[in-house]
């Protein structure tokens, strides 16, 4: 006769592998994420060539899906709220596919700059339903470390478009030759992110949709189903306890609105705030400009210009490392003082790394730092990365996934999803002029509002580890 307890550990062991496989997949979309924001910096000089660009275009071409992702995000809320998050995500893919190959075939700048506006809002609309989704599938006691997928299926998709682009330039023998079919292979840097697409498009036609939009949409025995499947809640008051819980919580509101987000002394309510602030501060830490600008920083520790993608590589597989780092730690020692060791390291590395480019002489790819100072600016700025990476990258999806009420997660998340997004953008088009003006000062400003994020965290922001989504305040 099996015993019991060892039925219901076997049970309990097969769903928090099911939620796992689950996560991972509505995760995948965090891959597209990464890799299509990072896949164009091998393509810059290709394409700037090829349409004959100036800077300035050439910078909106780089940042332009930044707007795009804005935009996805704001509106990504509405969808999921109302077709649901498993449609929501396969919208996603099928913008991402349509955007690879669309840049990776314009015959004009203006067409580059439409496919990119596309696979934006593509990337936007993922960044804002995966982390809700996996919130919602995912039990309490493993929330945090499911939730840090999205960072490190984001990390791990910057690393494998640097890594393709890397491929098809040599392949090539350049980004600028022809490749296949007569294209250039900076065009096939962009048409191969369709293959993720397609795989994250077809594993969203396999996950089961929310339990808590099922409820929202009246879909009791839907939601039943799943939570019976995804949670293995077999034990029937356990599951009528989980059912009620979920009705109680969105019994204000089924149908969430824009209003809905409104009150208080800022004109929204105090969570969103936070949401929104948690957002801003991810980007005004300025992590892009160690991924997007990060030439200058190896040519002026003595790189040559042919290691420079190697050191940028390497940069990238450290933050691939510490987010797995984190996803250990997350619902370990919690959200909130990962962010706080996060907030301090990066002040402190970034202020260091403003000493050393004090040091500098010459400017632009001539700029030269005296020794010691340049490899102390090289360690300090891979620090950065370590502390950004187990902390603020991760740390900061899984909180906006879950510390929302249910009736508002979907919206208020959007909303701080499109804050991101337009942090970002206005972090990378002015660290050029800024790092012309004075790198020390881009630098300071940038561990100013590090320092400012710990202050903020310490005092505004909530630990929600272990808490049930139903409990969260609002």
């Amino acid at each position: 006769m099996n015993n019991p307890a060892t039925t219901l550990d076997e049970a309990s062991r097969r769903a928090s592998l099911r939620v796992i496989l689950i996560a991972a997949a509505a995760a995948l979309g965090g891959f597209l994420f990464g890799f299509d924001t990072a896949v164009i910096n091998g393509a810059v000089d290709a394409l700037r060539a090829s349409f004959g660009l100036s800077a300035g275009w050439t910078g909106f071409a780089v940042s332009c899906a930044l707007l795009g992702s804005a935009l996805g995000a704001w509106y990504a809320g509405r969808l999921a709220d109302r077709f649901g998050r498993v449609r929501t995500m396969q919208v996603a893919a099928l913008l991402l596919g349509a955007s690879a190959i669309g840049a990776g075939l314009a015959g004009s700048v203006t067409w580059l700059i439409v496919w990119r506006l596309v696979g934006g809002i593509g990337v936007g609309v993922a960044s804002v339903v995966a982390p809700a989704y996996i919130a919602e599938i995912s039990p309490a006691w493993i929330r945090g470390r499911l939730g840090s997928m999205q960072q490190l299926a984001i990390v791990l998709g910057i690393f494998v478009a640097l890594l393709s682009d890397a491929w098809l330039a040599a392949s090539a023998g350049g980004a600028s030759q022809s490749l296949w079919l007569g294209l250039g292979a900076w065009r096939w840097m962009f048409m191969v992110g369709v293959i993720p697409a397609l795989v994250y498009g077809g594993l969203a036609l396999m996950v089961p949709e929310s339990p808590r939009h099922l409820v929202a949409q009246g879909r009791i025995t839907d939601a039943s189903a799943v939570l019976r499947k995804v949670l293995a809640l077999d034990d029937e008051p356990a599951l009528q306890r989980k059912l009620f819980d979920i009705e109680n919580s969105l019994r204000r509101e089924h149908k969430p609105r824009w209003r809905d987000l409104a009150g208080g002394a800022g004109g929204l309510l105090p969570i969103v705030w936070v949401g929104i602030l948690l957002s801003m501060f991810q980007q005004f830490v300025g992590i892009n400009v160690i991924f997007y600008y990060s030439t200058m920083l190896w040519h002026s520790v003595g790189f040559d210009e042919s290691n420079a993608f190697t050191i940028t590589v390497v940069t990238s597989v450290i933050n691939v490392l510490v987010t797995l780092v984190a996803i250990a730690l997350v619902d370990r020692v919690g959200r909130k003082p990962l962010l706080l060791v996060g907030s301090a390291g990066m002040a402190v590395t970034l202020a260091l790394m403003a000493v050393c480019f004090a040091q500098a002489s010459g400017a632009g790819a001539a700029l030269i730092l005296p020794n010691p100072w340049g490899p102390i600016a090289l360690v300090a700025a891979n620090l950065y990365v370590v502390f950004f990476g187990v902390s603020w990258g991760p740390v900061v999806w899984v909180l906006l996934g879950e510390m929302f009420p249910n009736r508002i997660r979907a919206k208020a998340l959007a909303v701080a999803a499109a804050a991101q997004w337009l942090a970002n953008f206005a972090i990378t088009s002015s660290f050029p002029p800024m790092a012309q003006f004075s790198l020390p000062f881009a630098y300071g400003v940038y561990a100013a509002f590090a320092a400012i994020s710990l202050v903020f965290v310490w005092r505004c922001v909530r630990e929600t580890r272990g808490v049930e989504l139903e409990d969260m305040p609002g």
